[in-house]
């Protein structure tokens, strides 16, 4: 179905959307920056040596050379916990930038050809940004990140073959080991190498193709840009100097017996913690062998299966569009063709309530993401309501089942609804607020029709 001319050009002309990846890039340029100046500051070492700083509770006490420098960076290093604080504020920023960038794309049908790459690399960056956000949590090596490598070590043990043999990469001849740190270190930086590229690559990718109708100009855009950096840069600044954020010297050194009480992951991570924590104790035996589903499913086959069907569904959607003779040569339904004119189809976006199937399974994936990130704090919500942990526990993992369904079907018919009021608005014409009162002394609104209100949004444009 066509969708309203009007409507359509007004979204050709500007969309705060589109700032998603510019935020994602300029919060990669902050995280370059200060890692780059905490580098300076930050020993890997894993060897014992006696704290001496400026933090009292904690002086005398044995703690690694990583903890001791990052404690050092911290609280003795001028601005040190300035450049500490913008660093992980800028990597929470960074996945959450990537994640309403991929939505939009989604939403809005960005990912068909020519830009199918561009989506890829998009997919790439989440998956990419997270692991880089665990393997830099890791590195103070206090108790919080003590309880992730335990997570760590469990996932890798979990997984069938290669588990054994990872673990002995990553943790040496033992839990915690000597190695683990360094070698997350290393990770840390080789990840950063790679999102760089692909930032660069993407950027490539987008001066060739262009961009889509959906969003603001060319010229908008350049005058845009400096505004967003300037913005992204402040923000992050303010956050860094307002809003502490892993004050290590409270949680203190790690312990491998030990974790400190309501420990929780960063926000991009709560979705697998949470399925961790839902999951029944499942467990397989095959022979000698023991596979504990309870750790596997969750943390491994779960995002495994998350990524992958991101990264395939633009070949999905084209293959059964080809089987049902419903797509153009670019792979575009026939349904979003050209609808403005003079502008190619490959540069025109979708509406969401234009595809009311792709919509909602965008919206049942949202949910079944938020239920897993609210399982995550199951404890708490049981304390905060008095509720029984195991009650809640029972609800979510019946809630993560049936709630995407509802959510599917609510938002399938949501955008049905609102094309059956675009075809009344097309039929009828657009409301003016004018009232005007009929020979027979009622009142109406008058009505416009829809080319007239198209001039108008034109001229406002």
């Amino acid at each position: 179905m066509r969708s309203l001319p009007g409507i359509r050009r007004s979204f050709q002309f500007s969309h705060w959307s589109f700032m998603f990846a510019e935020i994602a890039v300029w919060s990669f340029v902050v995280l370059l920056v200060t890692g780059a100046m905490l580098m300076l500051f930050y020993d890997p070492g894993m060897s014992q040596v006696t704290y001496d700083g400026s933090y009292g509770p904690l002086r005398g006490l044995l703690v690694s050379k990583a903890f001791d420098s990052t404690m050092h960076l911290s609280l003795e290093v001028r601005g040190g916990l300035l450049i500490r604080q913008m660093h992980h504020w800028s990597a929470l920023i960074f996945v959450a930038a990537v994640v309403a960038q991929l939505l939009r794309m989604f939403l809005t049908g960005a990912f068909r050809r020519p830009r199918a790459r561009q989506w890829l690399i998009w997919v790439a960056l989440l998956a990419l940004g997270m692991f880089a956000g665990e393997t830099g949590n890791a590195l103070p090596d206090d108790m919080l990140s003590g309880g992730s490598l335990w997570l760590v070590m469990s996932v890798v043990q979990s997984v069938p073959v290669v588990g054994a043999w990872v673990m002995s990469l990553l943790f040496g001849s033992g839990f915690p080991g000597d190695t683990i740190i360094p070698v997350m270190y290393g990770g840390h930086l080789l990840l950063a190498a790679v999102i760089g590229a692909l930032l660069i690559a993407r950027g490539l990718l987008v001066r060739r193709n262009g961009h889509s109708r959906f969003v603001a100009s060319q010229p908008a855009r350049r005058r845009a840009r400096p505004l967003m950096a300037a913005a992204t840069v402040g923000m992050l600044i303010i956050l860094g100097f307002g809003f502490q954020i892993a004050p290590i010297w409270l949680y203190g050194p790690s312990k491998p017996t030990q974790i400190s009480a309501g420990s929780v992951p960063d926000w991009y991570m709560g979705f697998l913690d949470g399925a961790l924590r839902i999951m029944p104790g499942w467990e397989l035996t095959l022979g000698d062998y023991t596979l504990s589903l309870a750790v596997l499913l969750p943390t491994v086959v779960v995002p495994g299966v998350f990524f992958t069907a991101l990264a395939a569904y633009p070949m999905a959607e084209r293959f059964l569009l080809a089987r049902r003779g419903r797509h153009d040569a670019l792979g575009r339904p026939k349904s979003t063709r050209r609808i403005a004119r003079g502008t190619p189809a490959r540069d025109l976006l979708d509406r969401p309530r234009d595809t009311p199937v792709k919509t909602a399974i965008a919206a049942a994936g949202i949910t079944f993401y938020g239920l897993l990130w609210a399982a995550a704090a199951n404890d708490q919500l049981a304390h905060q309501f008095h509720l029984n942990v195991n009650t809640v526990t029972i609800f979510f993992r019946y809630a993560v089942v049936i709630g995407p369904v509802v959510a599917f079907v609510v938002t399938r018919w949501i955008c049905l609804a609102l094309q059956q009021s675009d075809r009344d608005v097309a039929e009828h014409g657009v409301e003016t607020g004018i009232i005007t009162r009929s020979p027979d002394g009622g009142f109406h609104e008058r009505l416009a029709p829809v080319r007239d209100r198209h001039r108008e949004l034109s001229r406002s444009a």
